[in-house]
């Protein structure tokens, strides 16, 4: 079991900018074995670029076109020799994981509050 998470005021949840994202490129990382590099198209916010480790739950063609929710202020790093700029969001327990995505037509860019 996980330890319990630390209480955030409703300002440190202000802080994550967590935005409506359509996943518009998905390519396989070379030289990995589950790394996607995902282009995240987020409207009048511009494209985003992540690298996800999703390759064991996702084929390509299922994320592609997929409505998604995207942390857009993670610090960027690098995997693998590719940026990523980002983080789509998951639910996962055990060996499950399913993307978090949008059920309405709001547009890309959209602010989560």
């Amino acid at each position: 079991m996980e330890d319990p998470a630390q209480e955030v005021t409703i300002n440190d949840f202000k802080r994550l900018e967590v935005r409506v994202g359509t996943v518009v490129e998905v390519s396989r990382v070379p030289r990995t074995n589950k790394l996607y590099k995902v282009i995240v198209d987020m409207g009048a916010h511009g494209k985003k670029q992540t690298v996800t480790s999703l390759v064991d739950y996702y084929k390509a063609e299922e994320l592609l076109h997929k409505r998604i929710i995207f942390l857009a202020n993670l610090k960027e790093t690098t995997f693998a020799g590719e940026k990523s700029e980002g983080m789509l969001l998951a639910a996962s327990e055990g060996n499950e994981l399913a993307l978090l995505t949008i059920d309405r037509g709001v547009p890309d860019g959209s602010r989560i509050s």
